[in-house]
């Protein structure tokens, strides 16, 4: 077993303190930034439109994510607190919110570009959110939260910060298959890179993404109350209309690919 102590703060300099998560939320977006100025170049897009571009996903996302978290996880307080809900420096993210939210920003964002329509967009901005959440889910295990449940296997983890049980290091096991969509989704869009069939990113994204956060759910402690005694808790629930949104996109692009070959 391993036993995990670290610190989730990094330094601190009279008020400011510096966290692991923020600095691992931040680098994602920075990250996410070079690739789309990266793919912008490649495809002959005005590189300037990264930065409309990153400022709408940075709102959707944490706009997105405080929403899904104070809705989906314990409404009941919060909308009978609702000036809670802007206190996101107390904690409270939901990656569900956040994909609605990145959803919804994007939208609005093609609607305002000619050039760039709605799945040609989000086939390119999902390469960075896989990298991104992998990054935001090593900020989980550095804050010793989204913790998994008991295990006897050989890398269980100890958060001492927590309890003295050894548990699934959740986190990780997120950041690890992330990492991994990343590097499928990047490695088929550098494949034909424009010449794409649009959707196609997007939904194998969807698909990837959301059915391992649905069997991984099986090993993480519930995340509310209400969630007890549950046969799927919210984060699976949330889970499988995105998959079969990806279904669809796969499946819509199939059936266009086919009345074309037909025609």
């Amino acid at each position: 077993m391993i036993n995990w102590n670290i610190s989730p703060e990094i330094f601190s300099i009279g008020f400011i303190t510096v966290r692991w998560y923020g600095i691992l939320f931040a680098a994602g977006f920075l990250a996410g930034y070079q690739i789309m100025t990266k793919i912008f170049r490649w495809e002959s897009k005005n590189p300037e439109d990264v930065n409309d571009l990153l400022w709408f996903v940075i709102i959707g996302t944490v706009v997105g994510a405080r929403l899904g978290h104070c809705l989906f996880y314990n409404p009941e307080y919060y909308l009978t607190n609702p000036l809670e809900i802007i206190k996101v420096w107390n904690g409270g993210l939901a990656s569900h919110g956040a994909a609605i939210g990145i959803l919804s920003a994007v939208w609005y964002y093609s609607k305002k570009k000619k050039n760039q329509s709605y799945l040609w967009v989000m086939d390119r901005v999902v390469i960075t959110a896989a990298l991104g959440g992998a990054l935001i889910r090593l900020g989980n295990l550095f804050n010793s939260e989204i913790i998994g449940t008991p295990t006897d296997l050989p890398w269980g983890f100890v958060f001492e910060r927590v309890d003295d049980v050894v548990r699934h290091p959740a986190q990780l096991y997120e950041s690890i298959a992330y990492f991994i969509v990343f590097g499928i989704i990047y490695k088929l869009y550098l494949t034909k890179k424009e010449r794409t069939p649009q959707g196609t990113i997007f939904g194998l994204f969807l698909i990837l993404v959301f059915s391992f956060r649905f069997f991984v759910e099986f090993i993480k402690e519930n995340q509310t109350y209400f969630e007890e005694g549950l046969l799927l808790n919210m984060g699976q629930l949330l889970s499988i209309p995105l998959v079969l949104l990806g279904f669809y996109l796969l499946f819509r692009k199939n059936i266009s690919t086919n009345q074309k070959g037909t025609n």
